[in-house]
This record gives structure tokens, sequence and C-alpha cells, in this order.
């Protein structure tokens, strides 16, 4: 049992053309046997039905002269015994003149058995072997009995020549099937081998500082199949060579991100703490410079508090299978847009705000609450790139699809290099004068993501003197 689990675990481990090659000579080995076998039977049965066929005519032409004698010398073949035999009483008795082995008991009971009719019978003679035997009657109202005796072994050695020379044929035809079989299968396998063989290379290659996978399997040939194990490996690795690009790119928004956050969080802190130590030297002084000092401190907090509060929405928005970043209710759109131009009306004066013609009755399913923090940031967005006096303008359109919500402005517009990136966290068009107005570079980042998250899309188109951004929404959600 030992044994055949170590030839199991060999036959396991060893490749798969030779695996192929070896079950190739397997199944031929079962043919060759099948075939062998046949041929030797049919061969024996035909060696049989001849020699069969020559005693037959052998005793044939010797019963008429031999009734006629009344049981004479019947004629003598070489290697052959041939006999009279005259049963009484159930016992053969053997007549002078035939030609009889030392040891007559099976001849005698053949001789026995064909009184009345003919008998054909395999017997073996004591120290001669095996012999066909023919019996038939010469007279049978005295019980007078022909028996004719060949021997087998020529035929017997005939037989074991063919199947020696099936033997000998097979092994040699076997042992070249194996070899040109093992050939072929392995240049046949040669494509899996180049596959395997990038994918070794891949294997070998550092993904941690270079996630690039410039491999692929270029080999060709190999049959339909292998061509589309080819096509589906090469379409495995570009994915996994995009997926390791984006993942490289995740990680380094990732980096910036944090590296970025922390710059802006550490801003409003270093000021907080600056004018805490401020007030405690000066908690003694006059009040005006003590409000002056915890007036500081609460518009650090705020802007703090502004950041932080973006911070957690877009890491909500990234994960939102952990959080639901939205609640959908329906919403009126003419409302909504009011009360975003009214606001920003109040809180923006010095930037004249023009809201055109809204559609009515048109009912969104949306988040109220981040769908008017999406318009308060493009608003806001403008009025902090532009100088005052800019107008803006806010506009909607409904079709049966979707909604679309455009802010324009006149301003000085986007520079082209920066409206690529307008969208990145933390990135400002103007660090200097947005800093002065307590942005953070996350309004536009935080629009973009809550769009995504209503199913919607953002574009910027902008020139000097006139910049819009369109926000398309779907109608009805899936």
């Amino acid at each position: 049992m030992k044994m055949l689990r170590r030839w199991y675990d060999a036959w396991r481990r060893s490749r798969l053309g030779t695996r192929l090659a070896l079950g190739l000579g397997a199944l031929a080995l079962v043919v060759f046997a099948v075939v062998g076998t046949v041929m030797v039977g049919i061969m024996k049965g035909y060696l049989n039905d001849r020699l069969d066929e020559q005693l037959a005519k052998t005793q044939i032409s010797q019963v008429p002269s031999l009734r006629t004698t009344h049981g004479g010398k019947p004629q003598q073949a070489y290697g052959w015994f041939s006999a009279v035999f005259a049963v009484q009483d159930g016992d053969a008795l053997p007549q002078a003149g035939g030609s009889l082995p030392p040891d007559t008991k099976a001849l005698e009971k053949v001789a026995e058995d064909a009184t009345r009719t003919e008998v054909l019978r395999t017997v073996y003679i004591e120290d001669k072997g095996t012999y066909r035997v023919r019996a038939c009657p010469i007279e049978p109202a005295r019980n007078i009995v022909l028996v004719s005796a060949a021997p087998q072994a020529d035929l017997d050695r005939t037989v074991s020549q063919l199947i020696m020379v099936e033997v000998v044929a097979f092994l040699l035809a076997l042992a070249v099937l194996v070899i040109a079989g093992r050939l072929v299968l392995r240049r046949g396998l040669r494509p899996l081998s180049d596959m395997a063989g990038t994918a070794h290379d891949i294997a070998s290659h550092d993904l941690t500082t270079n996630a690039d996978l410039p491999v692929r399997a270029q080999a060709s040939g190999g049959g339909a199949e292998v061509e589309e194990l080819r096509t589906a490996f090469n379409v495995m690795l570009a994915h996994l060579d995009s997926s390791l690009v984006a993942r490289r790119e995740a990680n380094e928004r990732l980096r910036r991100f944090i590296a970025d956050a922390s710059h802006e969080l550490r801003t409003p802190l270093t000021s907080i703490r600056g004018y805490a130590e401020l007030f405690r030297y000066a908690a003694a002084n006059e009040p005006a410079e003590r409000e002056a000092h915890l007036a500081k401190i609460r518009e650090e907090t705020q802007r703090m508090s502004v950041l932080v509060d973006d911070l957690l929405l877009l890491a909500r928005l990234d994960a939102p299978e952990s959080e639901p970043p939205l609640r959908l209710v329906g919403v009126d759109l003419a409302e909504l847009i009011t009360d975003a131009g009214e606001a920003f009306a109040a809180g923006r004066p010095e930037h004249p705000l023009s809201i055109g013609a809204l559609p009515e009755g048109v009912v969104l399913q949306a988040d109220p609450v981040r769908l008017r923090q999406v318009l308060d940031n493009l608003l806001a967005n403008a009025a902090v790139h532009t100088p005052p006096g800019t107008a803006v303008t806010l506009s909607a359109a409904a079709s049966d699809s979707e909604v679309v919500l455009r802010v324009s402005d006149a301003g000085p517009g986007i520079p082209p290099e920066a409206r690529e990136r307008i969208f990145d966290r933390f990135y400002r068009v103007d660090t200097a004068r947005t800093r002065g107005n307590g942005g953070t570079g996350l309004g536009l980042s935080v629009v973009l993501s809550l769009v995504s998250a209503h199913g919607g899309t953002i574009e910027v188109e902008s020139v000097p003197g006139a910049t819009t951004f369109t926000v398309r929404l779907p109608r009805h959600r899936s």
C-alpha cells in the first residue's frame, strides 16, 4: 500500500507532458493487448479449423478402402497416429496395422464415443503432448472406428511465434508512440510553459517599489484552447496591472491627503495655542485685548470644525457601506434653489446674484441637506475666487430623465492647468486668497463626492469672463 502511495505521489508530481505521454502509452498498451488477443484468437481458430479439415479429408479418403478390407491398415502421415479400433462391450480394442502411442487410453476413449457418429476432440497423450483427434465409424454394425490424431505442437509453436512477433512489434510501437508523443506534447505544451515563465517573472518582480507589470504572454500557437487561455491570462495581467496602478495612486492620494489634512489641522491648532498663550499673559490686561484674543480663538476653532466636518463627510462618502451618507426624500427643486439663492444674497451682498427661470413642480429624490450643501459650496466658490461686484448666476433645467443645475460667474476664470485638479482634495487655485477667506481646499471635493453619491456628474467650463459649473442629477434613482 505504501509503495502504491509513493508511486501515486510521484505521478502527481511529474510534469503534465510526462503524465499525458504515459497515459497515452497505457491506453495504447490496452489497445495493443486487445488487438493482439483478438488476432491470436482468430489465428488459432483458423489453424484449428485447417487441422480439423485436414483430418476430415484424410479419414474420408480412407473409409471406402477400409470398409472393403474390413479394417485393414490405415494410411500413415508424418507425426500422426492412425489406427482402427473395434469396440466390443464398451471397450475399444486397437486392430493390427495401426500407428499408436505407448499410452492409448485417450484414443480408446474417443473411439468408444464414435461408434455411431463422428467425434472431434483435443486430448492429451502421455509423454506425447496435445493432439487433435478425429474418430469416425467405418462399419457401424460391427462398431469398427477409425481414429486419427494430429499433433498440435506445430500449431502451438506457430501461435507462440505469432505472440512473440506481436509482443515485440507492439513494444516497439509503444516505445515510439510514447517518445514521439512526449515530443509532440512538449511542443504543444510549450505555450503553457511560456505562460508559466511569465508568471514566474511576475512573481520575481518587486511590486512594492514598482507596481507596473510589463511582461505579457507573447507566444503564439497551441490551438484555440491555448489561445483562449493566453488571452484570458493577458487580460488578467492587464487587470492586475491596472488594479496595482490604481492602488498605488490611491495610496499616493491617501498619503497626500493625510499630509494635507495634518497641515491644515496644524495651522489652526498652532494659532489657537498661540492665542491661548497670549490670552494667559493678557488675562490681567485690558478687557478689549482679551476679547480680541478670544475672538481669534473662536475663529480658528470654527475653521477647524469646518475642516473636520468636511473630512468626516468625505470619509463617509468614501465608505458608503459602513454608514449611508445620504437620506433621500422628495425635494422640491425650485424651493431648494430659491433658499440657496436667498442665503447667498444675504451672506455675500457684494456679489449680485441672479436666478434664472426655475422649473415648477419638479420633485427630485435627493438628500436636501447635502444637495443644499452642493449649491452653497459652488456659490461660495464663485464668491471666493472672484472680485467683489462680480455677477453670479444660478439656474436649473429639468427633463424626464435628469435635472441640470448651473452656477456661473463672470470672474477671471480658472487657469487651464488648474481645471484638471480643481476637484482634488486640499487643492487651491489661489492659496493666499482662499486661506484669507477661511477656505480649506475641500469645498469642490465635497461637491464632487456628494454629486457622485447622488448618481450624478459635474463638469466645469471656464474662459476669462465666464466660469460655469454644471451638475447633472438623475430624476429617478435605480
